[in-house]
């Protein structure tokens, strides 16, 4: 049997086919081929096309290798694409549930059939490990039957997935499933001091917790909980007690803030939109005088929402890039912003479909960021030291904005429930502006927490030696070295 030291680690890896996903599974793949791994990444096929278009390539072939320059820089990265079940000209955001039913019953046995022959091909170093999005209902099944060691990735903060984790004493303590949800402050969660019901995820919240999109969350999370080992993009020190209550019962390991080298641009495409370029206009704005507003890259909001953002904004008289994705609104109307609204604002607004956000943010002339509260957005936000003006949307986001608010202090709620009022949005930007020095303070501490993480001896540094020392251990206690 071969030393430890010499197991050469070969990872499969398929994130969820979002944008949210899609971006810290390439920068974590980037990060493990540095330390030696061999990773074959792997997209569907109509993300794969998506990715092409955004980048203009007009032959959007299969065979169009999106890792090529990471390859050709040394690392160990091979790519390959998978059918998600439905043919490409299904339109998937028009018919959600029928492709959430699809990802839940049938995707599964394309993935067996991709995992299958890359296990029993030659390749060299063989598969040992299969790196899955926690977003997937199968891992544990296919990881299996192949004998391969079983890694999830959360995408989330650890205090959603603890929430998750512990469905089952939610429901005994009647603050999930039940039409009449108990709305008293949630003290029970290991690791977690105290959680108000408003700021659980989305999908436990509900009374009525038995759509497509709950039952396949609740089977994803309950597929993680098999994992050999859970990766999640936060850091130790941000979430330490949190994280020391989930480590005491799972292989548990912080490994974010899971950002590109040196927080710039990546040269691998993961944009799924094709990006405007704002940052000449940017140049012509004074320091932090811009409000940067976006709902990320898969929240819906309604056209009434359109109106009264704009609203506010032109109420406000603040400079701001406001990203609207054509698919912003779950209707087909292509005229959301109200009439002349552009003509309005054209000397301190600028409204583009989508945009490099991370060119955005690092901008000097950014001052603050009304955002969704994706997690993405939240630690970005948190390394450029920009501070937040939170409207969560969806899932995750209401816990987000928890530990943006409460816990860390380096941002503040855009209003008290779901529903926005321009007036009420023109005087928060107003308020947000003059408070922004006070969480820029909190923002410096919270940044540092984050660079230290990075570094070679911090938490982040640290945990990933150890993940890959397990790993091999786990490979060795497997039988997959002889």
């Amino acid at each position: 049997m071969e030393p430890e030291e010499h197991i050469k680690l070969h990872a499969i890896m398929i994130p969820a086919p979002l944008q949210g996903h899609i971006v810290p599974f390439i920068n974590l793949a980037i990060k493990l081929a540095s330390k030696g791994l061999t990773i074959t990444f792997v997209n569907t096929q109509f993300t794969h096309q998506r990715l092409m278009k955004a980048q203009s390539i007009s032959d959007s072939s299969l065979d169009y290798d999106i890792f090529s320059e990471a390859r050709n820089s040394g690392l160990d990265v091979r790519y390959t694409t998978i059918s998600d079940g439905f043919p490409l000209n299904f339109y998937r955001a028009g018919n959600h549930d029928q492709f959430m039913e699809g990802l839940f019953h049938v995707f599964s046995a394309h993935v067996d059939d991709l995992v299958g022959n890359l296990v029993n091909s030659n390749h060299n170093p063989p598969v040992s490990c299969l790196i899955a999005d926690s977003f997937y209902v199968w891992p544990s099944e296919i990881a299996k039957k192949y004998n391969l060691v079983n890694i999830s990735v959360w995408t989330e903060p650890a205090l959603a997935f603890t929430s998750y984790y512990h469905m089952d004493l939610l429901r005994i303590n009647g603050h999930f499933g039940s039409q009449d949800n108990r709305e008293d402050t949630i003290h029970y969660i290991p690791g977690v001091e105290a959680i108000e019901p408003g700021d659980l995820p989305s999908y436990i919240q509900d009374p009525e917790p038995w759509g497509i999109m709950h039952r396949y969350m609740f089977k994803s999370l309950e597929d993680a909980r098999k994992a050999d080992i859970i990766i999640c993009n936060t850091v130790q020190e941000l979430e330490s007690s949190t994280i020391s209550a989930l480590q005491e019962k799972t292989p548990f390991y912080a490994l974010g803030p899971i950002f590109p080298n040196g927080f710039t641009k990546s040269t691998i495409p993961t944009n799924l939109w094709t990006e405007s370029d704002p940052v000449q206009w940017l140049n012509s704005k004074p320091k932090g005088t811009v409000m940067y507003i976006s709902f990320g890259s898969l929240a819906n909001i309604s056209r009434q929402d359109i109106l009264e953002m704009a609203h506010g904004l032109l109420l406000s008289r603040v400079s701001f890039i406001w990203v609207v994705r054509p698919d912003i609104t779950s209707s087909e109307e292509s005229n959301l912003l109200p009439s002349r609204f552009e003509d309005d604002v054209k000397d301190r607004g600028l409204v583009v479909p989508w945009c490099s956000q991370i060119d955005v943010i690092s901008h000097q002339a950014i001052g603050g960021f009304l955002t969704h509260c994706g997690w993405n957005s939240v630690l970005e936000s948190i390394w450029c030291k920009v501070p937040m003006l939170c409207f969560p949307i969806f899932t995750d986001q209401f816990t987000n904005r928890k530990l943006v608010v409460s816990e860390w202090k380096v941002g503040v709620n855009l209003c008290s429930g779901r529903v926005l009022k321009g007036q009420e949005i023109a005087r928060k930007i107003d308020c947000f502006i003059t408070e922004a020095n006070k969480l820029r303070i909190n923002l410096e501490e919270t940044r540092k927490k984050l660079e230290d993480a990075l570094s070679e001896n911090g938490s982040s540094g640290r945990n990933y030696k150890q993940l890959i020392c397990d790993l091999k251990s786990k490979i060795l206690q497997k039988g997959k070295i002889n």
